[in-house]
């Protein structure tokens, strides 16, 4: 601390690496890990990063109606909208805490 209570700026700036760090390391394994959504009862499955990235698709062959491809398809919007909901819950979990740090005053006088 610097003389009159004044704040000591490494101490900051290694505060604000250490975030920085956490930060890429909570983004680099939401990248690696997967999460599924599902639709029709389990018909159709979408399985995506915690990042977002569509990475699998499953269809269930009763899903399958030549006559019907707009229910399919339906379907599959409905499956990956599901898995990019509980990706970015996912995000929220491991993210959200490192950027109330990084934005809500976890480093007085940082503009972060």
């Amino acid at each position: 601390m610097f003389p009159g209570g004044g704040v000591d700026m490494q101490q900051l700036l290694q505060q604000a690496q250490k975030m920085q760090q956490d930060l890429a390391e909570a983004q680099q394994e939401l990248a690696e890990t997967s999460v599924e959504g599902s639709a029709g009862g389990g018909l159709v499955k979408a399985t995506v990063t915690g990042s977002g990235e569509l990475t699998a698709l499953e269809i269930d062959p009763k899903a399958v109606d030549p006559e019907d491809t707009e229910t399919l398809a339906d379907l599959v919007i409905a499956a990956v909208r599901d898995a990019n909901n509980a990706a970015q819950a996912l995000a929220q979990e491991k993210l959200g805490p490192l950027a109330q740090g990084l934005g809500g005053g976890g480093i007085p006088g940082l503009p972060l």
